[in-house]
C-alpha cells in the first residue's frame, strides 16, 4: 500500500471530488483516479460510489479512512521528529474556518506563527461553522475556527474573541431610533439581506430573536447570501439591511459607506471559537500550533 495512494484517497474523500483533489494535492485528475484504481484493486474493493458525478464512500472506504488519516499522520509524525531533530520544523496544517474567522481573525494569527516557523505551510478550507465541524469529527480537518459553540460532547471549544451582531443599513435609510437604538418591531417593516443557512450568524440570529419572542417569518428577506463582503455591498446601494458581525462592518462603518443600529434590550455579543475533535491525536506540529494559538490569544490551554 502506497502512501501517495493513501494521500490521493484521503483527500478525494475530503473535498469528495477527483478534480478538487488533484488541485490540492498538484497532481493530474488521472493520475489521482489511477492511485485510487491501484488502491481498490490491492484490497480488493469499492471505495468510493461514483453516482451522477455525487462521489460518497462505500463501507470499504469508511473503513480505510479512519487508517488511512492514522497512518498519514503517524508518516507525518515520523517526518517532524526527524526534521525538529535536525533543527528544521515544517510540515502542512488543516484548517476550516467560517467567513468571519477567515477573514478577520486568521490571517494576523497566521503571520505571527509563519514569523516563527517559515517552513510551515496552511490548508484554509472556507466551510460554513456547521460543515467545519463536521469535517472535523470526519477527521479531515485538524483545526477549526468558527462562529458558534456546538453543543457536540465530541468537540473542544476554545473562546478565542468577542464581538456583537450589528443591524446595518444604507446611509440613506433612516430607521426611527432612539440614540442608535430600535425597537424590535421596525425589523418589520425593512427588507433583510440574510445569510444561508449554516452560517454561525444567522443562528445567532435567528435564535436570539426568538428567544425574544419576535416572529422570524415576519421579515421581509429579499436574499440569501453566502459572502459577507456581497451583504455589505448589497446593504451599501440600498437593497437591504442585515444583521451581520460588528468585525467585518466597522472599516465600512468607519468610511460612511453604511450605519448601523443596535436593537433595544437586546445582547447581541457573540464570540468565535477554535474548535478540535476531543478524540484527536495531535501531532507535535499540530500541538505546538495549538500552544502558540493559546498563547498569542491569551488563553489557557485546554485538551480532555
Amino acid at each position: 500500500m502506497d502512501v501517495k495512494q493513501l494521500e490521493a484517497f484521503v483527500t478525494v474523500a475530503k473535498y469528495k471530488s477527483f478534480s478538487k483533489a488533484a488541485r490540492e494535492l498538484f497532481l493530474t485528475q488521472p493520475t489521482v483516479s489511477s492511485h485510487i484504481q491501484n488502491l481498490e484493486k490491492e484490497l480488493d474493493a469499492i471505495l468510493f460510489n461514483r453516482n451522477n458525478k455525487c462521489i460518497t464512500l462505500t463501507k470499504s472506504g469508511e473503513i480505510l479512512l479512519e487508517n488511512a488519516i492514522s497512518i498519514l499522520n503517524n508518516c507525518k509524525k515520523a517526518i517532524y521528529d526527524i526534521k525538529e531533530h535536525s533543527g528544521k520544523i515544517e510540515g502542512l496544517i488543516d484548517i476550516a474556518s467560517s467567513s468571519i474567522p477567515e477573514t478577520y481573525i486568521l490571517p494576523n494569527f497566521i503571520k505571527s506563527f509563519h514569523n516563527q516557523y517559515p517552513n510551515v505551510k496552511f490548508s484554509i478550507s472556507h466551510y460554513d461553522s456547521q460543515y467545519a465541524i463536521s469535517e472535523i469529527l470526519n477527521g479531515r480537518i485538524s483545526f477549526g475556527f468558527v462562529g458558534y459553540k456546538t453543543s457536540n460532547p465530541k468537540i473542544k471549544s476554545i473562546d478565542l474573541i468577542s464581538d456583537e451582531l450589528i443591524l446595518i443599513a444604507p446611509i440613506d435609510l433612516n430607521i426611527d431610533n432612539d440614540n442608535g437604538y430600535i425597537d424590535i418591531n421596525e425589523l418589520n417593516k425593512l427588507n433583510f439581506i440574510m445569510r444561508k443557512e449554516g452560517s454561525g450568524t444567522r443562528n445567532l440570529t435567528i435564535n436570539i430573536l426568538k428567544e425574544h419572542k419576535f416572529n422570524i417569518n415576519n421579515l421581509d428577506i429579499l436574499a440569501y447570501v453566502e459572502s459577507n463582503e456581497t451583504i455589505k455591498e448589497m446593504v451599501k446601494i440600498g437593497l437591504g439591511v442585515s444583521f451581520v458581525s460588528y468585525n467585518s462592518a466597522k472599516d465600512y462603518i468607519k468610511s460612511n459607506k453604511i450605519k448601523f443600529y443596535r436593537v433595544k434590550s437586546i445582547d447581541f455579543s457573540r464570540k468565535f471559537y477554535f474548535i478540535y475533535s476531543k478524540k484527536k491525536a495531535f501531532s507535535p506540529l499540530e500541538n505546538k500550533f495549538l500552544n502558540s494559538l493559546c498563547e498569542y490569544f491569551d488563553i489557557e490551554k485546554e485538551i480532555d
